[in-house]
């Protein structure tokens, strides 16, 4: 992977290019590690993630390397090991998936564990797992749901069909589709915007988003009240302080 940062958005590009930037394990270690560091970086206000060139942006499990030969123990212990998509999920930053081409599998699974997606016009998405014989990995059949509802969740994963850029943002998966050309400088756009505002209420307000998906809404208006007094506590002091 290759990574920049400006501005307080860092932009993290897989970089696989003749593997269609698939997820080998010293990618999964990598980007784990990456996530790890993310998590205490000040200086990251938004990040960006995105592939190389313009066909894919992950085409999903390294198939060469998940057929080599591995005892059960070995690939249970090799897979638990790094939970990369896990640690982005859990990002205090805002994160915003920059579909530039093909996003499948494990490729979609990341996007999916971004709090924003722009895809480009040509793109397409899917889970294919099950036609393989296999069933996702990465949260898949966890946030799918959460974003489209239970059937047209089953109908992506259980027949493994492909969305267009179009059919991503109609089920709600993307937020917009832009011109290939024009993604990298949509994401920026946006991740400057959001990189822009107080980082506390950035935090807080990301962390509530989040929570609503998890809790009742009582429980989660009253997380959200709790956040609001605390940052005006906050600005309280600040001003006692300045003055």
């Amino acid at each position: 992977m290759r990574t920049e940062l400006e501005s307080g958005v860092l932009t993290v590009r897989l970089d696989r290019a003749e593997a269609a930037h698939a997820r080998n394990q010293v990618m999964r270690d990598e980007l784990a590690s990456l996530w790890r560091a993310v998590v205490a970086d000040r200086g990251v206000r938004a990040v960006i993630l995105t592939g190389t060139g313009d066909r894919f942006f992950c085409a999903g499990m390294d198939l060469k390397e998940a057929g080599s030969p591995e005892d059960p123990v070995s690939r249970r212990d090799r897979m638990r090991r790094s939970r990369d998509i896990e640690q982005l999920a859990e990002l205090p930053q805002p994160t915003i998936a920059a579909i530039n081409g093909f996003a499948l599998g494990g490729g979609l699974e990341m996007a999916l564990a971004c709090d924003i997606r722009l895809v480009a016009d040509h793109a397409q998405i899917g889970l294919p797992e099950v036609t393989r014989g296999l069933v996702p990995g990465g949260g898949g059949t966890q946030r799918l749901p959460r974003l489209v509802g239970y059937a047209r969740a089953c109908e992506l994963v259980l027949s493994g069909r492909r969305l267009t850029a179009a059919e991503a943002v109609e089920y709600g998966i993307a937020l917009r589709v832009t011109p290939a050309a024009d993604l990298p400088a949509a994401a920026v756009e946006l991740a400057r915007g959001i990189a822009g505002n107080p980082e506390p209420a950035v935090r807080y307000a990301k962390a509530l988003l989040r929570r609503s998906q998890q809790v009742p809404v009582d429980v989660g208006a009253d997380a959200e009240l709790d956040a609001l007094l605390t940052l005006l506590g906050e600005a309280d002091a600040a001003r006692r302080r300045s003055s």
